[in-house]
This record gives C-alpha cells, sequence and structure tokens, in this order.
C-alpha cells in the first residue's frame, strides 16, 4: 500500500514546507483520505485517478479543497467523484458548503455525461469497499461525528485516527489487526496547551504517549500528522523528549510504501 500526506504550506523559496495546515492522505494514487489540500497540490496523477474520497469529519482543514477539487473537474468528469461520509457529515457539507452562497451545489448539477458528484454513505463501526480497499469506520472522540479508519488492501493494512481526543475503540481495532503496517495519529498542541487540547479534542505528546500505551504494540510504526503548524517546533521537541519507540513524523510530499 502507497501513502503520500499531500502538502498545505510553502516556504520563502516556493518549496514544500513541512508545516500542515490542511489534511489529505493519498492511498495508492487513486482515494483520498480526506480533502483539506487535494484540489491546491494533488498530482496530475491524482488529478485523473481519484474520484473516491474519504471524509473523517467535516471541519474545513479537512474538507478545503473538496469542493475546487470538483469544480476544477467539472467538465472533464466521466464519472461522479464519489464522496464517502456519514449522513451527518453530508447534512453539513449540503447546508454549509455546496449551497450556492459558499460554492455551487454540485449535487443538483451534470455535465454532459451525468452527475459529477455522489454520496455513498456509511455509518461508524461499519466495514465497506473503496475501489480496491476495504475501509472500517471506527467513532473518534473529536467533535461529532468523527471518524478514523483501519484500511486494507487484502495483505496489508493501515490504522488512521484522524483528529482525535482520548479514545478507546480504534486502538482494540489496531492492536488486533494481524496485517496492520503502520498507525497515523494526529498530535496537534504541545503539553503546555493541554487544556486547548482537551476543549477542542486533540492530543499533545503527553496524552498521545497513554493513547499508545492502549494500542499496547512495539511492532508497528507510529507516525504522526496533523500538527498544527504554529507548535510544529514544540511538538517534535517534546516528543523527542518521550523517546516513544518506533515513532515517525509522517514527512509530507514522501512516498511510503507498506
Amino acid at each position: 500500500m502507497k501513502l503520500q500526506l499531500l502538502p498545505s504550506s510553502f516556504d520563502n523559496g516556493g518549496a514544500v514546507s513541512q508545516r500542515q495546515h490542511l489534511s489529505c492522505l493519498i492511498i495508492d494514487d487513486c482515494v483520498a483520505f480526506d480533502a483539506g489540500s487535494l484540489a491546491f497540490s494533488c498530482s496530475e496523477r491524482h488529478r485523473s485517478d481519484v474520484r473516491d474520497i474519504f471524509i473523517s469529519h467535516t471541519h474545513l482543514d479537512h474538507i478545503a479543497g473538496l469542493p475546487i477539487f470538483v469544480d476544477d473537474l467539472f467538465s472533464v468528469l466521466s464519472e461522479p467523484i464519489r464522496v464517502h461520509a456519514t449522513v451527518e457529515m453530508i447534512r453539513v457539507l449540503e447546508r454549509d458548503i455546496f449551497n450556492w452562497s459558499i460554492y455551487p451545489k454540485f449535487s443538483e448539477l451534470e455535465n454532459s455525461v451525468g452527475r459529477v458528484i455522489e454520496y455513498k454513505l456509511f455509518e461508524p463501526e461499519s466495514t465497506f469497499p473503496i475501489r480496491h480497499l476495504t475501509f472500517q469506520a471506527f467513532q473518534v472522540n473529536h467533535h461529532e461525528p468523527s471518524v478514523g479508519a483501519l484500511v486494507t488492501d487484502g495483505e496489508v493494512s493501515i490504522g488512521v485516527t484522524g483528529d482525535t481526543a482520548p479514545t478507546e475503540l480504534i486502538w482494540d481495532a489496531f492492536r488486533n489487526c494481524e496485517s496492520l503496517q503502520a498507525v497515523l495519529v494526529e498530535c496537534a498542541f504541545p503539553n503546555e496547551l493541554a487544556s486547548l487540547a482537551e476543549v477542542s479534542h486533540h492530543l499533545t505528546p503527553l496524552s498521545l504517549s497513554l493513547e499508545l500505551e492502549k494500542f499496547g504494540r512495539r511492532d508497528v510504526p507510529i507516525y504522526v500528522m496533523n500538527i498544527k503548524p504554529m507548535y510544529m517546533d514544540d511538538v517534535l521537541d517534546q516528543l523527542n523528549d518521550l523517546r516513544i519507540p518506533n515513532l515517525f513524523t509522517l514527512k509530507i510530499g514522501s512516498d511510503y510504501e507498506f
């Protein structure tokens, strides 16, 4: 399985920055896990091959690129963009984004071939196919509804928590998955902002270390992502101080093969 975390910011020279403002993972060049930076930094291959987008939740940093991605491709789509989301997420997208005031209501529009967007409903704690992959969604502790997922291609699996505060169910699923090759987890704020992390339902290095005790496995690499860019240096320093085995930072723009 191939993963890439798309860039969402750039340095003064125009090079990709490791500071992450928006969240979008591309799996096997054809499925997007969230769509924060999808329209802004996807490759031409992604633009031609990504037709399925799994939404973990509807906060702006996870969906900002979705309407622009559909808009860019409107006239050339030979099949609709399939947005995999819960009924609550779809309600938010249709009410607050695709509402004619913020962006066109693409669910009411067609190009010369047909529909340009199609919603695919899933329930938390359900298992469902997306292309050649199987997703199992789990409710996590973020502003509801929010989910993480266990994703498998039939041979290897990866776990993605999405944004979350301390949670339970998803760690049980990850721990019991024999084919698990990696876990991607958030760590948004430094320890001194623990109260802000708590009210906004995010993790700090200390609370992440407690979550990894629930996971309990040392044989699977843990990749940290979704660090608030303002606090990136502090979060990375604090994670290094904890000396958690097999813990890495997910590098933006790099290809990972599992």
